[in-house]
């Protein structure tokens, strides 16, 4: 019974292991220009499969969590399995994700298919601060009702949302996301607030009053609107919205807790 949230957490790994599989058969890029001349970028789908198997991991990386509190099974091996699979799940999958998207916008300018690799390494600086954050994360003890840099699963899943936004070209603004300057900035943004050492809301019901979770529920509504009007953009417009919200609260007290694995939100 004790090992059923692990189970879980190894699922979590299981579907980043998939993402990256996904990710590395992209074949080729088609770029074409319309009749309007605005050009259109068509992404083979196996990356935004790929991004979606990141979205499920993030999904069980929750119901882990939730296992784990449920059962009254939750352990120091539990904890350290959910950072392992988080680091591959939020950190290699959407690095793979980065660095395929550089590829292909370096490939829409003059001699873009004889980059250097060097210019694509820089997207697994987005790992490497996953990585950092996870293993922060896990040898704090205050951080509960705040947290000290943003999760590394929600800044996963920003990376994995452009694939998606790329394939289903909605509102036609696909070429912005094989941007490489967009992407360079988008690497060293969410590094940095994955690292540093700012006070972030922790998005999580204390109970289900309305009183003791508004910033939850304001942002669970602001989510579900998007999300009907914007689809897969929703979801960087929700990161950011989070990220408003975090500086404009007042800096919450933040008491010793024991770190306890699955947490989307780790």
């Amino acid at each position: 019974m004790k090992h059923i949230p692990n189970l879980f957490t190894l699922l979590n790994l299981i579907c980043g292991c998939i993402a990256i599989v996904l990710i590395l058969q992209t074949g080729e890029t088609i770029v074409r220009i319309d009749e309007t001349g605005a050009s259109q970028v068509y992404m083979p789908e196996k990356m935004a499969m790929g991004a979606l198997f990141i979205f499920f991991a993030a999904i069980i990386d929750f119901m882990d969590g939730f296992v784990a509190r449920v059962l009254k099974a939750t352990s120091e091996m539990g904890k350290q399995l959910d950072s392992l699979s988080d680091v591959v799940s939020f950190g290699v999958a959407p690095g793979m994700i980065l660095y395929q998207l550089l590829r292909i916008g370096y490939a829409q300018g003059e001699n873009g298919l004889n980059i250097s690799i060097a210019a694509l390494l820089p997207a697994f600086i987005f790992s490497g601060a996953v990585a950092w954050r996870l293993a922060k994360f896990n040898i704090s003890t205050n951080q509960t009702n705040s947290f000290i840099g943003v999760p590394s699963p929600a800044a996963g899943l920003v990376v994995a949302s452009f694939p998606l936004i790329i394939w289903y070209q909605y509102l036609n603004i696909q070429a912005y996301f094989i941007n490489i300057w967009l992407l360079y900035a988008v690497i060293i943004l969410l590094s940095y607030l994955m690292v540093c050492n700012r006070t972030f809301l922790a998005i999580k019901f204390k109970d289900f009053s309305v009183k003791n979770n508004v910033a939850t529920y304001t942002l669970f509504l602001i989510s579900i609107l998007l999300i009907v009007f914007v689809r897969w953009l929703a979801v960087p417009v929700i990161f950011v919205v989070y990220i408003i919200m975090s500086l404009a609260a007042k800096r919450q007290h933040i008491v010793p807790v024991q770190n306890t694995s699955g947490d989307i939100t780790v």
